[in-house]
């Protein structure tokens, strides 16, 4: 009798097989949270820490409160943030949001990464190496807005002369398309009479270029400074001033900074480039989080680094700035506020004339 009952306990238990674990979908997975890595390049730069490190934070929080963000800065230096991704590998993180400083030489933690299963957004910069997605602007068309608005001022102004290029670093593979874009606007309408690629877009080497291509052009040749951003547009803002040339010379720049958005209203600067952050951090923080939890992504277009693949790309829209449409973009946004703009008191003529106060 003990034996077959024995007999049928075992073939009850065979019948019922091994308990299946439960299946972990992505709401599983986003319900129970996970990190994100989210590496940014330099503290030359304002945005990077006023505003896309927030918009990131927000959106993750929004999309998946249990999620945590890990936030590191390489401080414009390539081989720490090499190494920051490395500890990020080691530490367990799920995805990554990387602004390469040095787009190439982050390619083996990349690769290293990507090889123990942490999945990347290359965000605004595009990194070479298995990167899973991409979000950014249209570089090569900023390139061609700042270039046309160069043109366009310069011939407003009736003068023939000579340019000077400011362009942004050749390890941010941005700074190329910017090239790009500008030379397509620039070649055959100016005459370029000296060209730099700027390391580490710092204002200081700006202002140092500035000062020897006015040593070598003479300031009374040069109707123009093409400025890739607002950061090298401050260095060259700096060399106009002191040489003597006019101060409203036109002078291009990008990203919109404060600083720049004070010389436009003061003439000392032309324009800059308006680049919606909000949306682009919004894309990062999806794509971050559809990564981490198995989810498919899908961009707006595709784009191909080194590795030859089509990587899925989200892309925002650049916004031209000029001293008519500060309170119709960077004011209405609030991406500045108007105590912002207005201030300091020197500002508040400007901020009168333009209908901002």
């Amino acid at each position: 009798m003990r034996t077959f009952l024995a007999l049928a306990l075992l073939v009850a238990v065979a019948a019922c097989g091994p308990e299946k674990p439960p299946q972990t979908g992505p709401a599983e997975i986003i319900a129970r949270g996970f990190k994100i890595g989210l590496m940014l390049p330099d503290l030359t730069t304002p945005r990077w820490e006023k505003f896309d490190r927030p918009y990131i934070t927000s959106s993750v929080a929004q999309l998946c409160p249990n999620c945590e963000i890990v936030s590191v800065n390489a401080e414009g230096d390539p081989v720490a943030q090499r190494r920051q991704l490395d500890q990020f590998t080691a530490q367990g993180i799920k995805t990554v949001i990387l602004t390469p400083v040095d787009a190439r030489g982050i390619q083996p933690s990349v690769d290293r990464a990507a090889a123990r299963a942490v999945r990347i957004v290359s965000y605004d910069r595009l990194a070479e190496g298995a990167i899973d997605a991409y979000t950014s602007f249209d570089n090569v068309e900023v390139g061609r807005l700042q270039g046309q608005a160069l043109v366009d001022a310069i011939r407003a102004r009736g003068h023939e002369g000579q340019i000077i290029m400011l362009n942004g670093p050749t390890t941010d593979p941005n700074s190329a398309e910017f090239k790009a874009g500008a030379h397509a606007a620039l070649d055959g309408r100016v005459r370029i009479g000296a060209e730099y690629d700027t390391p580490g877009w710092s204002p200081e080497e700006a202002e140092r270029e500035s000062e020897m291509a006015m040593d070598r052009i003479g300031p009374a040749n040069i109707v123009g400074v093409y400025a890739a951003n607002d950061g090298l547009a401050d260095g060259a803002a700096a060399s106009i001033r002191d040489s003597g040339m006019p101060p409203d010379t036109p002078l291009t720049g990008m990203d919109a900074d404060l600083e720049a958005i004070h010389r436009i209203m003061l003439r000392t600067q032309t324009m800059t480039i308006y680049k919606p952050i909000q949306p682009e951090a919004q894309n990062a923080a999806q794509l971050a989080v559809d990564l981490g939890a198995g989810r498919p992504v899908r961009g707006t277009s595709t784009v191909s680094n080194d590795t030859e693949q089509a990587i899925p790309a989200m892309i925002t829209k650049a916004i031209v700035v000029t001293r008519d449409t500060i309170k119709d973009t960077v004011v209405r946004d609030g991406f500045w506020t108007v105590n912002e703009v207005c201030n300091p008191a020197t500002m508040k003529p400007a901020c009168a004339e333009l209908g901002i106060a």
